[in-house]
């Protein structure tokens, strides 16, 4: 007979990167409709699930303590609004690994609840595509939806409309917490928008990486990413004004990370705090990463790469 730990499954629940975020409004309803291009680290948190168990959720790992009351989770709040779709279920008991930072901006909650959703998919034999799977998310976050398939998109609307996958060349990331958690509301409500008032009519331009070209135009993977990086430093994070006029010290991490070396492109992602740096090459983020952590020990830091190909 099969143990618990040889039928279990685990996925990475990678980290949400904001490479650009543009709010486009306030609906009516008080929700902000945003654009943003958004990609995943190659890092994150853990989730384990023993399928056939009663649905249950243990929390451990370094940030563990970040995570809230076990009633408020995500994961907990996903699973049970797929089982209200879907009669009969197969649940289970799950543990999660937290190694992202809260409120840190790089959707850990949000990551989590999709891996959550992916995991159970699996053991029901559910495709990702199946409709219940997605509305089940976009009940559960906002950001949930685009977490669900984590590959690089634009996400529009409140985070429920999502592009097809793009293909993004290869960067190395650096990804940087301070230590400080930003509640989102007050960042929203800083930027100081009225129900029904748009501020940004969205973008209708291409982008650099959207439509690959063929034969002997077809641009080589430096020329791609370089078209990349300066596509993004031509954009912004509409959100980082009002963050750092919340918590100063999101500042400091920027002028930091854009002063190591091979660093190509600063900003914040999603509300706040962590902020990215982007660089040629893994091996450049990594040991930028290590730099930085003899320079700032309090400060949480990551490095990988960033990108895929499809």
């Amino acid at each position: 007979m099969p143990t618990l730990r040889s039928a279990s499954e685990s996925i990475l629940a990678p980290a949400k990167v904001n490479l650009t975020l543009h709010i486009v409004g306030c609906r009516p309803d008080g929700y902000h409709e945003l654009e943003s291009l958004v990609a995943f680290a190659p890092f994150g948190d853990r989730l384990t699930l023993w399928p056939g168990a009663p649905l249950d959720l243990k929390v451990s790992g370094p940030t563990a303590a970040g995570a809230g009351p076990l009633a408020h989770n995500l994961v907990l709040r996903a699973v049970r609004a797929l089982a209200e779709r879907i009669d009969g279920l197969k649940l289970g008991r799950f543990v999660l690994t937290k190694r992202l930072p809260a409120g840190a901006g790089l959707g850990g909650g949000s990551a989590d609840a999709a891996a959550a959703l992916r995991l159970i998919a699996k053991v029901n034999r559910l495709a990702l595509d199946d409709a219940r799977l997605h509305d089940a998310a976009r009940v559960t976050g906002a950001d949930v939806p685009v977490c669900l398939d984590p590959r690089p998109r634009i996400m529009r609307g409140i985070g429920d409309i999502l592009s097809v996958p793009l293909a993004l060349p290869k960067l190395g990331i650096l990804i940087v917490h301070p230590g400080v958690a930003v509640p989102t509301g007050p960042v929203f409500k800083a930027l100081g928008l009225a129900p029904g008032e748009q501020c940004r009519v969205p973008s209708s331009a291409p982008y650099p990486f959207s439509s690959p070209k063929t034969g002997r135009e077809k641009s080589s993977e430096i020329a791609k990413r370089d078209a990349l990086v300066t596509w993004l430093a031509s954009e912004c994070n509409d959100l980082e004004a009002p963050a750092i006029a919340i918590a100063p010290s999101i500042a400091d991490v920027l002028g930091v990370i854009a002063g190591l070396a091979g660093c190509r492109l600063a900003r914040m992602s999603g509300s706040g705090s962590a902020c990215f740096g982007l660089f040629d090459s893994a091996r450049a983020a990594t040991a930028a990463a290590r730099h930085l952590e003899a320079a700032r020990p309090a400060w949480w830091a990551r490095a990988g790469l960033l990108g895929n190909s499809l």
